[in-house]
């Protein structure tokens, strides 16, 4: 009996079993061995025929059983390898910080991880990764790179220190289109609890620009379901404001407003050209990263 693959397991069981950057090899590893067909420009996975090696070509792609078998030194060539520009933008606010039950990741936790598989799927593609962290302004600026070492500066990134306040989410997909100063790929990871329209204004702009832009919303079921019973207070945690409440009755309410937000976004972000995918924390990883390379697809729908 096989093994489950890391992408298939409990995201919050998976994250106790090693650190960041280990979890998303796992993932990546996981990901790529149950993927089947390549699915498109900047995402290309699919492996395509040998090569000689020449010098400089990259060792990663060396196949090492036909040069242990054959001595013959051959590269693994994959379809469309493009060299693509994608710069993640990770959104580190006060309300990223929240998990609606011990057991499951923060929401923040969730994304840095989902972040970094995606940024490891990537690099392996030797597509140039860089990263921007937010909240109420811009924390950390990464620029886009593919050499040696970008790994490692993106891992440091994602596990930096700081973060809190309000979300503002516009000026930094201003500052992700920046670097990324050809047509190239923007990935927003973040729980969407801002002002739309401001976040639409910018999507257009990058899709003039010709960017695509997919935006990843991080939810919690605990948001989505509103569980719970007898009285509560429920707090804001970025504007701090507090609320009591009855879960018995406000759920109807509550779901049916949650399901109008979610429609919201979807419709803003689609008339501006951008694509939107939702994450749910206690999915295994593998899940939105499938629905992300669908929705990278030109006319998909996540």
């Amino acid at each position: 009996m096989n093994a489950p693959r890391a992408d298939q397991l409990d995201p919050a069981l998976l994250a106790t079993m090693g650190h960041l950057e280990l979890v998303a090899r796992w993932v990546v590893d996981g990901f790529l061995t149950g993927l089947h067909r390549s699915p498109r420009k900047g995402f290309s996975v699919e492996f395509a025929e040998h090569r000689a090696y020449q010098p400089g070509d990259d060792l990663r792609y060396l196949d090492w059983r036909i040069a242990a078998r054959a001595d013959r030194w051959v590269i693994k060539q994959y379809e469309e390898e493009t060299n693509a520009l994608a710069a993640l933008v990770l959104d580190v606010s006060a309300s990223m910080q929240w998990s609606g039950a011990p057991a499951r990741l923060t929401k923040r936790a969730y994304a840095e991880q989902l972040a970094a598989a995606l940024a490891q799927l990537l690099l392996r593609q030797r597509d140039a990764v860089g990263l921007v962290r937010f909240d109420e302004g811009v924390r950390t600026v990464l620029p886009a790179r593919v050499q040696r070492g970008q790994w490692h500066r993106l891992v440091a990134a994602f596990t930096a220190p700081g973060g809190g306040g309000a979300s503002a989410i516009a000026p930094a997909l201003v500052r992700a289109g920046a670097l990324v100063r050809r047509p190239g790929l923007v990935v927003l990871l973040s729980d969407l609890l801002a002002d739309p329209a401001p976040v639409a204004d910018v999507a257009r702009t990058l899709r003039a620009r010709g960017h695509e832009l997919l935006v990843v919303q991080v939810m919690d079921p605990a948001e989505r379901d509103f569980p719970g019973d007898g009285e509560a207070r429920y707090r804001d945690p970025e504007g701090g404001r507090e609320v009591p409440a009855a879960p018995a009755d406000v759920g109807v309410l509550y779901r049916a407003t949650v399901q109008e937000a979610l429609a919201e976004w979807r419709a803003l972000l689609g008339r501006a050209g951008a694509r939107h995918v939702l994450a749910m924390t206690d999915e295994p990883f593998g899940q939105p990263l499938r629905r992300l390379l669908r929705a990278a697809r030109p006319g998909a729908v996540a």
